[in-house]
């Protein structure tokens, strides 16, 4: 490997040839600011955040560190007085054309626009005096709003929705003065073929793009006492939430979490561990219903809204394939207002169901058609980790003060093979686990299947079952799902079972989860730092397997009679419709 030597900031460091001066920088733990660069995705050296002095024979130029590759013998100063000068002044520029209400803006805080104001002085907000530009806010989708008068047209939104998802419903329209970041005629958002996934507002910088704040809706239930309101959480917020706390990557705050919600006041609190492990029950069963009896393979899972909604406009054929169990939070959901709701006498009317997601798409979700086991949505409101977060803050309670609490009984009893669900292959493996032991009757010695966890996009892999040769793969994030599935279209690719997720690296990774900047998301691996984290979790436990779940032989025995059965199947099964590609069905 050919070697480049040079200076950072009068430091020598050698570095591979073809490394970018920001990622040589960081290797003396120097931190570039950017605001556009995202590593692999957005390397468009557009917003001059980034720029650094080249000095050549005692004269120095900026260049866009993001994307300026390193020389042999270059000289390079992160933080001279001609830098130093360059990016206040382009941050002045960029607040000439930008919505300033700092106070009210969601992204206060986190804000990476605010951040680099404050850390290089800029005072002056209104340094550049001039036209301003004015949108309207696109509240049209279900799961999110978007706010162009905050936006710096950093683009990142745009690479991550067309290079990491392959939708590519948003771009810059229009040119010059005028550019913004649209749809196709600057419709809303919900009139788009938008799958919900919430990635562009994980990589957004500023308040341009949030969550559809549903905070209000709880509040207001918590406070009614004619209601019932019990909330479910997914298994990957245990591990994310510290983050917006200021914790580590990758802490387990299971229980100061559950304490937090019996304080918002929530009159139970459960875990989706449980309806991910019933969610296994079902789903295993269909598997090898399909394999024994002739079914559509390859079956794939349908736990991420955002995938089963890419499905439904990008491959209505493969419709037939996907898995008819509801996802671990509308599960829940059908079981919270039929089983529990009749073991506990109460109408099904004054339950309010909340569940904490790592995903926007979950908000789309709660409205779908046939998903009403009750004859009732099974989930009435779903909020995401952040906005639980804020929740947290709102109500004063000082969060790594708390002492840990358990979930309620009996829908908090989980297994660390619901625990996994969290991260990409965490559903293969729990499935795995229950249908290896079903088919051969036999208890596994090992119940970790390594070659299906990891961060990459595609996994393959195969195992004898029983007889059986069960070829499975895992996907996440949805520009991998579309090579994958035209593989498996055109006959390349062979499978019995696949499972997809829409965010690249599975929930943990999710479009609800807590904000993380560049500096994080570009040099950090986030995805494995909080997957491990689940991992750890489940290692550690004693009971990890979903069939071995006590609640859910439980609730076989008295409720739902079998996996697959007709009551099952009522309560705990959907339907998938095709969408065309301009958003309507």
């Amino acid at each position: 490997m050919q070697m480049v030597n040079l200076t950072i900031d009068g430091t020598p460091v050698s570095v591979p040839a073809g490394t970018t001066v920001l990622e040589a920088a960081r290797t003396l733990n120097i931190d570039i600011p950017t605001l556009c660069f995202l590593k692999e995705i957005n390397a468009i050296g557009a917003c001059r955040i980034c720029v650094v002095e080249n000095r050549v024979n005692g004269n120095g130029r900026l260049v866009a560190a993001c994307v300026f590759p390193v020389a042999e013998g270059m000289e390079i100063h992160t933080h001279s007085p001609m830098v130093l000068k360059a990016r206040r002044q382009t941050l002045e520029l960029i607040l000439s054309n930008h919505d300033k209400k700092c106070l009210s803006c969601v992204r206060s805080g986190t804000c990476e626009l605010q951040r680099l104001c404050n850390e290089y002085k800029v005072e002056k907000e209104d340094a550049y005096e001039g036209e301003m530009n004015v949108y309207p806010i696109d509240d049209t989708a279900a799961h999110m709003v978007r706010d162009n008068n905050k936006c710096i047209l950093c683009r990142r939104c745009v690479a991550v929705c067309e290079k990491t998802q392959a939708v590519s419903v948003i771009g810059a329209n229009e040119r010059g003065f005028a550019t913004h970041i649209g749809s196709a005629f600057d419709d809303g958002l919900g009139l788009t073929s938008c799958v919900s996934c919430g990635q562009c507002i994980v990589a957004c910088p500023t308040g341009a793009l949030a969550e559809r704040d549903d905070t209000d809706k709880v509040w207001a239930a918590l406070a009614d006492p004619t209601k019932h309101v019990v909330v479910q959480v997914a298994p990957s917020i245990r591990v994310t939430l510290g983050e917006a706390f200021d914790m580590e990557i990758g802490t387990n705050v299971e229980g100061k979490m559950v304490t937090a919600l019996k304080r918002l006041g929530f009159d139970k609190v459960f875990d989706t561990d449980f309806s991910a492990d019933l969610t296994i029950m079902e789903e295993a069963h269909e598997l090898i219903e399909r394999v024994q009896n002739g079914g559509a393979l390859p079956m794939i899972t349908s736990c991420s809204p955002g995938w089963i909604k890419f499905c439904e406009y990008n491959f209505p054929d493969m419709i037939p394939h996907l898995s008819t169990c509801k996802s671990p939070q509308q599960m829940f959901g059908a079981m919270v207002k039929t089983y529990y709701a009749e073991k506990n006498n109460i109408d099904p009317k004054d339950i309010v169901s909340v569940s904490v997601m790592p995903c926007t798409a979950k908000k789309f979700e709660v409205g779908r058609e046939d998903q009403n086991a009750a004859g009732l949505p099974d989930v009435d409101i779903s909020i995401t980790t952040r906005e639980l977060a804020r929740m947290i803050k709102r109500a004063g309670i000082v969060f790594s003060k708390l002492e840990d609490s358990a979930f309620d009984h009996p829908l908090g009893i989980g297994s660390g093979a619901g625990l996994i669900f969290g991260a990409t292959g965490g559903v293969m493996e729990a499935a795995l686990r229950t249908a290896v032991e079903t088919l051969t009757g036999e208890e596994l010695g090992k119940l970790e299947f390594t070659d299906v966890r990891g961060t990459a996009g595609i996994k393959e892999a195969s195992y004898q079952v029983g007889g059986l040769d069960v070829k499975v793969a895992v996907c996440s994030g949805l520009a991998n799902a579309k090579e994958l599935l035209k593989k498996v279209q055109s006959g390349e690719a062979d499978y019995t079972f696949i499972e997809i997720m829409a965010c690249p690296g599975g929930c943990v990774n999710g479009g609800g989860q807590p904000f993380q900047p560049a500096s994080i998301r570009n040099f950090e691996d986030l995805r494995a730092m909080r997957a491990q984290a689940l991992y750890d979790t489940d290692a550690s436990m004693a009971l990890r397997k979903s069939h071995d779940n006590p609640m859910i032989q439980e609730l076989y025995k008295t409720y739902l009679e079998h996996p697959g059965s007709h009551k099952a199947h009522e309560l705990l099964h959907t339907s998938y419709v095709a969408r065309n590609r301009f958003g309507d069905q």
